[in-house]
Parts: C-alpha cells; structure tokens; sequence
C-alpha cells in the first residue's frame, strides 16, 4: 500500500476526504441525493445503488483503527466475513488515492496508480432500506415466512461455520466479566432509577447455576464463529435475504453460541414490536440443525444479553454530550423488564424439569 504523502502533496484531510466522497467524482450520482452516516467506527456515504464506508482513525480497548494499515486489515476482515451472508453485497474494497491535487477512487484491480493510496474503503451493494427487519416489523408487515426464510439462510450459516476453539472456561469467564461490568454501571448512585439490583443479582445466580451447561456448549462444539451482531437493522428480507454488518473487529466476540445470537436477534424483535419471532427462529433453526440447547439455557441467553443492552443504552449518558438524553433510561428500564421477564421464564423451566428438586414430571 502506499504511504500517505507529506509536505506540498500531502493529503489535505479528513473534511477534504468527505467532501469528495459526497461529490459525483467519488460515485457518478447527483451529490444532493448522497447522504452522510457517522458512526462511532467509520463514516458511510450512500449514494445511488451503491454505499461506500470509510473507517475513522480511531482506538479504542476494543480495537484499533489508528493507521492506515490497520484499517486495510480491518476493510478486508469485513469484506471476507460479511461475505459468507451476503456474498453479493460485500463487493470489495476500493483504494482512495491523493497525487498531490484531487483524490480518486480505484479498485484494486487498477493498482499500482500514480497516486498515493491514502486509505482503504469498503465497497457495499445498497440495500432497500423498507426491507430491513426493523422497518417491516415498525410498519407491522413482517410475515411468518419472512422469518423462515431468515430461519433458512442462518441454519445453513451455523451448519458451515468454523467451529470455535474457546476453552470452556474462557466461555464462562465472558458471561462473568461482561455481568460484572453491567454491575459496575447500571448500580452507580447516579442511575438509581433503573432499580436493577435485583434483577442484576437474579442475573448473577443463574450465570453460576448454569455454568456447566455453558462449558458443555463449547465441549460438544456448539460454539462458532458468528456473526456478533445479530440484530434486527442487520437483516434484510430480500428474496434470498442477507444479513449484514457482522462484527468482524474482534474474533473472539463473534464466538457464540448459534442460540445465543437467536435469543438476542428474538430479544430485539420483541422491543421492536414483533415478540413472536424468537420462537419461530429458536424452533426453525433448532430443526434445521438438529439440536437444541435446553430451554432454560435460551431464556438464560436472552437475559445476559437483555442486560448488556441495558448496560450499553445507559452508557450513552456517559457521553460529554449525550445525545437525547431523555431516551437513555427509559430505554435501560425497558431491557432490565425484558432480562426479568426471561428469568421468569427461565425458572418456570426449572419448575417443570423433573430432574431439579421440586420439578414437576412433563404431561403426556
């Protein structure tokens, strides 16, 4: 890759680089019709048919976007891991080029050039943006067929998937550190309102009871590596449809259980309106594979990662400048309601499980 230039030819910068990536030099559309994203990781223009994204430089504990090589790396992991669910969005990456007046884009297929590659874009195939998940579900579209055919398009995806190499222990220990860092923000004095002591300590004791379950998921090779952020705005019913976006900065978050990720796509579609769906994508996908966890291990999952939604809402007040800070604690208490919920029902369970002490016999 080529060195950012310096001196006289040197890169004029970031509102430099933006201002062409919003021109019709940069994607031959009508520039008013391009829009500008800003996420915490990258910037995003969606312009015409197509969407083009651009990391920032930043860094966080998490990862490290701080140079251009890095951020070569970081294009290529998202282009090879979103492929294998939505191979024809994920197009490739472009190389965003300076020779000392104006910028250019070009394939790699076009390289060397004689400009200097400056940094590394992911190019992306745009989606219709009424077929997200989440806008079926708002508009009180969605059909049980939608989410077979989501259902079919995931099944087939965990069947392939690598499977994980985490220890057992390893497994556990995550669910220990991220319960305990929800601990350490939602109990501050500060957000009192959430009430979450309870909850939170229900969290903890169920973690613990359930401890062998989670090590035996990894032993019987359960775990895979996949996709890290399954939610709602990151599936589109096309006809095949695709899902985008996976976590692809961090390995070994995306190593999950295939009903861990379930629970929290079903957990989503329930605070988006649509509580049905958890049920059908645990059953289809349970078939499909031919294996299920129990169901107290599911509603187990579904209360950790209603928990970490919380947590992960609350924190936006944590922001010098939080934006709409009013929606912040409604939002925490709305997911410390769902992560109750699910170990209310992670106890009726127990209830009916005759192998637990006091557990009633099933019905025949």
């Amino acid at each position: 890759m080529g060195e950012t230039t310096t001196g006289r030819d040197a890169d004029p910068g970031t509102e430099a680089r933006l201002g062409f990536l919003m021109s019709r030099a940069a994607h031959g559309a009508d520039p008013a019709a391009a829009q500008l994203i800003e996420t915490h990781m990258s910037w995003v223009i969606v312009a015409g048919d197509r969407v083009l994204k651009m990391k920032k430089p930043v860094r966080y504990p998490f990862l490290d976007f701080s140079t251009p090589q890095l951020r070569e790396r970081n294009c290529r992991e998202e282009v090879r891991l979103n492929r294998r669910l939505a191979p024809q969005v994920y197009l490739g990456l472009l190389a965003l080029q300076w020779d000392g007046e104006r910028f250019a884009l070009l394939p790699e297929d076009r390289l060397p050039a004689p400009g200097a590659t400056v940094d590394w874009l992911v190019l992306m195939r745009r989606l219709p943006a009424h077929r997200m998940l989440d806008r079926v579900i708002a508009a009180g579209a969605l059909r049980a067929e939608d989410v077979d055919a989501v259902v079919a398009l995931l099944a087939a995806f965990y069947r392939g998937a690598e499977r994980s190499t985490m220890a057992p222990d390893a497994y556990v220990a995550r669910f220990r550190r991220e319960q305990a860092i929800n601990r350490d923000l939602l109990l501050q004095p500060r957000f009192a309102a959430l009430a979450a002591l309870a909850t939170l300590d229900r969290l903890d004791a169920a973690n613990a009871a359930r401890a062998a379950a989670l090590r035996e998921r990894v032993a019987s090779a359960r775990v895979v590596d996949g996709h890290g952020d399954l939610r709602p705005e990151h599936v589109c019913l096309n006809r095949p449809p695709v899902v985008i976006d996976c976590l692809e900065f961090s390995a070994e978050l995306r190593q999950v259980d295939p009903f861990d990720e379930l629970a929290f796509l079903g957990l989503e579609c329930a605070m988006a309106g649509a509580p049905w769906v958890a049920g059908r994508l645990i059953d289809g996908v349970a078939a499909a594979l031919g294996e299920r966890p129990p169901d107290s291990l599911v509603q187990l999952y579904t209360a950790n990662r209603a928990a970490l939604r919380a947590r992960l809402a609350v924190a936006h007040l944590l922001d010098a400048q939080p934006r709409t800070p009013e929606r912040w604690i409604p939002l925490g208490k709305r997911y410390l309601a769902q992560a109750a919920l699910a170990l209310d029902a992670l106890d009726r369970c127990d209830e009916q499980d005759p192998r637990r002490p006091g557990g009633r016999p099933p019905r025949h």
